[in-house]
């Protein structure tokens, strides 16, 4: 039995491990690398085994980091199973296709450029038809059920808390009359989140891979994340202006329309008009309605409620860009959920533009912004960005609002951790180096136990 780390460890994006068991080899996740365009580029190295020998993948969540190269893998060969929980099918589909369509507009403005000047045209990283060949190829599975992906493995997926479908695996491996308990835990979530169930703590394994996006620092509690979201609408509500929210399609969104919906009277919210400006958020809004059995309490009784909760909002849900464009003549009293998460790119950078040099309106940041992007920028305090070309003066209040992050905090991770009797041997992946150090060391002094940071391409013997 052999666990050999390939993504996922010299940065946060990107995960994907092999597990070799029994003469068969299986995949953990097989994400996209995401970052800055040199990182990007890795996406298009080789794999380090064939995908057509690649017996099955069990997939820990849909996010793109997590399964973005399932495309590519079924173009180079694979076509084994892949094991998904039930919500992540219906989210793929939606998160894959619209991955393989930004690819697709890529490449061809690439070679338009490519063309002029002489070069050879480049082939998307994947099409939509392969992404829809990838979904075709889940199983989809339920939270709690042992299954079987082939002699010596079988795997459970436990509710990880962190978006609708997200999965702890846990594995029972057996080789040689030896035998060994691997557990994955994908992407953590917070414990008290709005919507989800918390993730589920698991007692016995004999090796753990962990991640540690947030393995240095603690989110600021919901409580004070709440005051402070109520306390920006209500400050808004008397200067005027607009609200303008770049949120991410999968799981932000969805949650800052429960929030709207279960403090509308706090917040003040009636006379504002709501719009979210997102195609793939509105799917995926869909989709988490048809989930209410993977609610935490509150929200589903909200779910029961829902006339009564959300009835009361003005909401528009704009899917076409004609109608994303008339938003635009709106100068005060809306609050516009709009991607890219980051701003880089989609219809936030249009509203941004009609926004951002208006002192009485509000840029309110939701999730983390990696380096290189214009959310980071804006949220660092550049006085001027560059939008399609042009430079805009940052005149709009700018607001970060800590505690909605999708994944759990060092002192989440360290609560999941504990729950192990006796402690396995962790190995810390999925964040960059301070993060994975940090939360190496905590792991060790609290739970003396044994802690590795693998390195890309090291491997391990299990049992």
């Amino acid at each position: 039995m052999e666990l050999q780390f390939y993504g996922a460890t010299e940065r946060v994006t990107g995960s994907c491990h092999i597990l070799k068991v029994q003469g068969r080899c299986f995949l953990l996740d097989c994400g996209l690398i995401q970052g800055l365009p040199e990182e990007e580029a890795l996406n298009r190295s080789r794999f380090p085994f064939d995908p057509a020998e690649v017996d099955a993948v069990i997939l820990s969540h849909g996010h793109i980091d997590h399964s973005g190269r399932l495309p590519l893998l079924v173009r180079e060969g694979f076509s084994g199973p892949i094991y998904v929980q039930r919500a992540t099918r219906d989210l793929a589909l939606v998160l894959l296709q619209d991955s393989a369509r930004l690819a697709e507009q890529d490449v061809r403005y690439r070679n338009r450029h490519a063309e002029r000047e002489g070069l050879a045209p480049v082939e998307p990283l994947s099409t939509v038809e392969d992404a829809i060949t990838a979904v075709n190829l889940m199983q989809p599975l339920s939270y709690d059920e042992r299954h079987s992906a082939g002699p010596g493995v079988e795997f459970c997926f436990r509710d990880a808390g962190h978006i609708l479908g997200s999965a702890i695996v846990e594995l029972w491996l057996e080789e040689d009359a030896r035998r060994h308990k691997l557990v994955y835990s994908g992407d953590l979530g917070q414990f008290d989140s709005p919507i989800l169930r918390d993730p589920v703590f698991l007692s016995a394994a004999d090796t753990v891979i962990i991640e540690s996006t947030y393995g240095d620092r603690q989110h600021k509690p919901m409580q004070e994340t709440l005051d402070e979201l109520g306390g920006i609408i209500r400050s808004a509500r008397q200067g005027g202006g607009n609200i303008l929210i770049p949120a991410f399609a999968i799981g932000r969104s969805q949650e800052l329309l429960y929030l709207f919906g279960m403090h509308f009277d706090a917040w003040q919210l009636d006379g504002w008009r709501m719009f979210l400006d997102s195609p793939m958020a509105i799917e995926a809004t869909a989709i988490y309605w048809e989930y209410p059995e993977l609610y935490d309490e509150d929200a589903a009784i909200a779910y029961r409620e829902a006339r009564e909760v959300f009835g009361r909002l003005d909401l528009t849900l704009t899917r076409k860009v004609e109608q994303s464009m008339k938003i635009n003549d709106i100068e005060s009293g809306a609050i516009i959920i709009a991607g890219s998460g980051m701003c880089n790119g989609g219809r936030i950078l249009y509203h941004l533009k009609q926004n951002i040099e208006r002192p009485e309106c509000h840029l309110l940041f939701t999730g983390y912004q990696a380096e290189g992007t214009l959310g980071r920028a804006i949220v660092e305090g550049r006085k001027s960005v560059r939008i399609h070309g042009r430079d805009y003066m940052v005149r709009a209040a700018v607001h970060t609002i800590g505690g909605m992050s999708a994944h759990g905090d060092c002192n989440d991770m360290l609560r999941w951790a504990e729950a192990f009797r006796p402690a396995p041997d962790f190995y810390v992946v999925h964040g960059d180096e301070q993060p994975k150090q940090a939360f190496a060391a905590m792991l060790r002094e609290r739970l003396g136990a044994e802690v590795h940071i693998p390195a890309a391409g090291e491997s391990i013997e299990l049992g």
